[in-house]
């Protein structure tokens, strides 16, 4: 998820190029660009869903958290910076009531340090783009054996 043009916003686009180079027939990448409304519809009867989207909630740039967000609702005050009137803690919660949620929906977040428009992704932000596309293989079961 996240916004081209609203700097660190864009971490969970660069995370779906890179695993899209990666591509698999049975684990599709979708880029989506914030609209929780239709990320219900994209999940909707998906055994297994990854979400990658910026955080901001003060921490240190590039902290990067985890969630299971099939057991328990994630912390909505670290995903509150969304242009949409429902973001993603909002979808996520609004699936469970309508019992929508994939059976496995696992969500990374990634502190952002700048969301100012035409900003890149900030050096500590690209560093953990790069460690979540790493888990996010491993955890799909993509990664190549070592």
């Amino acid at each position: 998820m996240g916004n081209a043009y609203r700097g660190d916003d864009a971490v969970g686009l660069r995370i779906a190029q890179h695993l899209g180079a990666q591509v698999h027939p049975c684990f599709p990448v979708v880029v989506h660009h914030g609209d929780g409304l239709a990320l219900i519809e994209l999940w909707q009867d998906k055994e297994t869903v990854f979400v990658v989207d910026a955080a901001h909630s003060g921490a240190p740039p590039g902290t990067i958290y985890r969630f299971e967000a099939h057991r328990e609702p994630i912390p909505a005050r670290l995903f509150h910076y969304s242009t949409h009137a429902i973001g993603l803690p909002g979808a996520i919660e609004l699936s469970r009531a309508l019992h929508r949620l994939p059976s496995r929906l696992v969500v990374y977040g990634i502190e952002g340090c700048t969301f100012q428009s035409g900003a890149g992704l900030s050096e500590e932000v690209e560093v953990a783009a790069q460690e979540v596309a790493a888990r996010v293989n491993r955890e799909a079961g993509l990664a190549a054996e070592e």
